[in-house]
């Protein structure tokens, strides 16, 4: 029975680590996108990633399509950066798009209540579609709970967003609020509704471009203060950034 046991275990594991599975990891990188998994390895010191709630599952839905989502899309969890403590959440876009569910939001605002308590600053790497409209309005009521912990945070640790992917609606309101937020030019978009809902509306064709990208928001808009080519060069300017912030409110800063 043990090794029954350790052999379902070994088996979850490897479901949580693989995401959406071959064809979809393969599809991002097609996009010149990173995987979840890959860009926390970048991001943090080596050996450093402790995770949270791996084999946290969703709720039951007609998107999962009779399976068990394990880690519901997001990977959290703690490491360093240069030694210094961190606290990090990835959204996985393999799985359901990196869609927030609630328990999506557990994880992430368990991340969150961990910074603030322990003095250390956030990291968000967004990679999501938005909410998850088969959760409805229990998936709009998850996101008030990650706002309310980003003002909450406010001023007392560093909180640091990277748009890594095509995020729209909550996925991008909660970085907007932050104190620095990335983008990665070609990839990246922060819109609070995509081009298509736009031209149905209001009858105006744009492009995502346009309406999103990391040139529009660094350059007119304001809501982000960085934009890099590529996901390796993005997640090398963080790690650059962490240093010459102090962890919190009652830390001078390193340098």
């Amino acid at each position: 029975l043990i090794d029954k046991n350790l052999t379902t275990l070994a088996s979850m594991n490897d479901q949580a680590v693989a995401g959406g599975g071959t064809d979809r990891i393969q599809e991002q990188h097609g996009k010149g996108k990173l995987t979840a998994r890959e860009r926390i390895g970048l991001l943090l010191d080596e050996g450093s990633f402790e995770e949270f709630d791996r084999l946290k599952a969703g709720r039951e839905s007609t998107i999962k399509r009779g399976r068990d989502w394990l880690g519901d899309g997001v990977i959290t969890g703690h490491g360093t950066i240069d030694g210094r403590e961190v606290f990090i959440f990835s959204q996985d876009f393999t799985v359901m798009g990196g869609s927030l569910g609630e328990a999506h939001s557990q994880k992430i605002c368990k991340v969150m209540d961990h910074a603030v308590r322990v003095g250390s600053p956030i990291i968000g790497l967004n990679d999501s579609g938005g909410a998850r409209i088969q959760e409805g309005v229990d998936a709009l009521a998850a996101y008030g709970e990650i706002f309310n912990r980003n003002v909450l945070a406010s001023g007392v640790v560093p909180q640091i967003s990277c748009i890594m992917g095509p995020c729209a609606g909550g996925a991008v309101y909660s970085p907007a609020m932050t104190d620095f937020t990335f983008m990665v030019e070609g990839s990246s978009y922060m819109f609070v509704t995509g081009p298509h809902v736009v031209k149905t509306v209001t009858h105006q064709e744009i492009s995502f471009d346009d309406l999103g990208g990391a040139q529009i928001h660094n350059q007119k808009s304001g809501v982000a203060h960085f934009v890099f080519p590529n996901d390796i060069l993005c997640l090398r300017e963080i790690r650059r950034l962490v240093n010459y912030l102090p962890s919190n409110n009652r830390q001078r800063a390193p340098i």
